[in-house]
């Protein structure tokens, strides 16, 4: 290809894109901006907006957590007088990881003062990727849902605390117990033995692991002879 002809493609190229540019540069500007916009208020609103909310909610929940810690549930929920309890949190800066977790001292704190809706309803809105954290909060809907004789659910949510965080033996034994114990009141005797075994085969060496035994052996007896199931 000559060099006359390179300069020729060079030319054309050049006059079509500013062809372009004068036909679509309001777009192209628009769009431009529009990207800039996006990218600054996103940062605008990290830095302004989420980050203080983070911090001021976290100062906020500070003194809750010292109250969860001693079981002054009252205080959890509505603060000292001074001090702002979790409700305020929440309903403040419920978008903040402080605010996510104010929902689950709050659920715990609703079940001790035997209000089990409320604890349901904040127990729900909690989620974390702690597991250890989450396991207690899946078995604190259970005990809830099973005070509101909603078995059904009560088991649900136990046998999710029991699968949650299997590294702590004892609880993952103990939530899974209650699970059974619920299913056998429901009439599901198979499911029941099913758990039962489950807590044998996975945690023998806890004390439901050491009572589980006599269950499987009662239930596998009435399967066997008494039951219809």
């Amino acid at each position: 290809m000559s060099d006359k002809h390179v300069e020729v493609v060079e030319k054309d190229a050049l006059l079509q894109l500013e062809g372009f540019w004068q036909k679509n540069n309001k777009i192209v500007t628009g769009v431009l901006i529009a990207i800039v916009a996006v990218v600054g208020g996103w940062y605008g609103y990290k830095q302004f907006i989420q980050k203080p909310n983070e911090e001021k909610a976290a100062d906020l929940i500070y003194k809750a957590q010292q109250y969860f810690a001693v079981d002054s549930s009252h205080q959890v929920l509505d603060g000292d007088g001074i001090n702002k309890g979790v409700l305020y949190v929440i309903k403040n800066y419920g978008g903040t990881k402080s605010g996510n977790l104010a929902h689950f001292y709050a659920g715990v704190s609703y079940l001790k003062l035997g209000d089990f809706n409320k604890a349901v309803e904040h127990l729900k809105d909690f989620s974390t990727d702690a597991k250890q954290i989450q396991m207690v909060a899946y078995g604190a809907l259970g005990d809830a849902y099973s005070e509101l004789n909603k078995k059904d659910d009560a088991v649900t949510y136990y046998k999710k605390a029991g699968n949650t965080f299997e590294k702590d033996e004892f609880s993952s034994a103990e939530y899974l117990f209650k699970a059974a114990l619920l299913s056998e009141t429901l009439g599901k005797t198979k499911d029941a033995l099913d758990l039962y075994k489950e807590i044998k085969s996975k945690f023998p060496t806890t004390d439901k692991g050491f009572q589980a035994d006599k269950y499987i052996y009662r239930l596998s007896v009435e399967k066997n002879d008494l039951s219809t199931n």
